[in-house]
């Protein structure tokens, strides 16, 4: 098996270096991660500027390459550019927080597995649900344990698997959850600052605030101690809004009223 791995938290991340020990021994393993933090920058690919790529030794051996771009870009460069085969699988993690709810849209983690997707690459992203003191051990176990099923049985057409795991031992963990995306949002506050010279400038803080309805929900599953298993697609069609924008009464360009 020839596995991917990528990040948005940087190719010196610890999520990354536990990652990488647990699946090293299932096959070929190549790191293709951001030079720096790449954290909240959603599906970015870098257009205007050149992505330089950098080699990453650990304890003299070659470790993989740092990319000064996004997650996005270090799938695609991978992928087309740096490897001398495409990957089988594309694993992206493990994160230091939790991407459930809306922070999927955020996420420079699960955007480096969306772009496996779109590369025809079976791919998932996993993070762990804390800020603070990770078990990463627990997480690199259930990351390696899914890349073996998922490189056995594959996944479904244009869809990768978005995994949440507890920060809680192995042993109490009390299971898999195949779940959905929940309904959340981030409530945000800016903290006003005044830097020595006296230009203004702004903090941004927040915190997670859940809505709707939430049995059966990622962060629903992660609350009661199991992994979440969300399958994820990129069309973002609302497909029950459609029926109601077709009763519009859309005039034609040559109706409109003049300005």
């Amino acid at each position: 098996m020839r596995i991917l791995l990528s990040n948005d938290d940087g190719i010196y991340a610890p999520g990354l270096a536990a990652l990488y020990e647990a699946v090293r021994s299932l096959g070929d393993v190549s790191v293709v991660a951001p030079s720096g933090e790449q954290s909240a920058v959603g599906h970015a690919i870098t257009l205007s500027d050149p992505i330089k790529t950098k080699k990453i030794f650990r304890n003299g051996e070659f470790f993989g390459h740092a990319v000064g771009g996004t997650p996005a870009d270090c799938v695609k460069l991978a992928a087309c550019a740096l490897l001398d085969r495409r990957p089988d699988l594309v694993i992206s993690g493990i994160n230091l927080g939790p991407n459930a709810g809306i922070s999927v849209i955020y996420s420079g983690t699960v955007s480096a597995a969306t772009e496996g997707t779109i590369l025809g690459i079976p791919s998932m992203a996993i993070s762990i649900g804390t800020f603070k003191d990770p078990l990463w051990e627990t997480a690199a176990r259930v990351a390696r344990h899914l890349a073996s099923m998922v490189h056995r049985d594959g996944l479904p057409p244009r869809t990768l698997l978005n995994v949440n795991v507890p920060n809680l031992p192995l042993e109490q963990i009390r299971g898999f959850a195949i779940t959905r995306m929940g309904e959340s949002r981030f409530v945000e506050t800016f903290d006003r600052r005044t830097d020595p010279r006296g230009n203004v400038y702004y903090w941004m803080d927040g915190a997670l605030e859940q809505s709707g309805e939430t049995e059966g929900s990622d962060l629903d599953a992660l609350n009661q101690g199991y992994v979440s298993l969300t399958p994820i697609w990129f069309d973002l069609t609302n497909r029950d809004a459609l029926p109601v924008l077709r009763k519009w009464d859309l005039a034609r360009p040559a109706d409109w009223p003049k300005t």
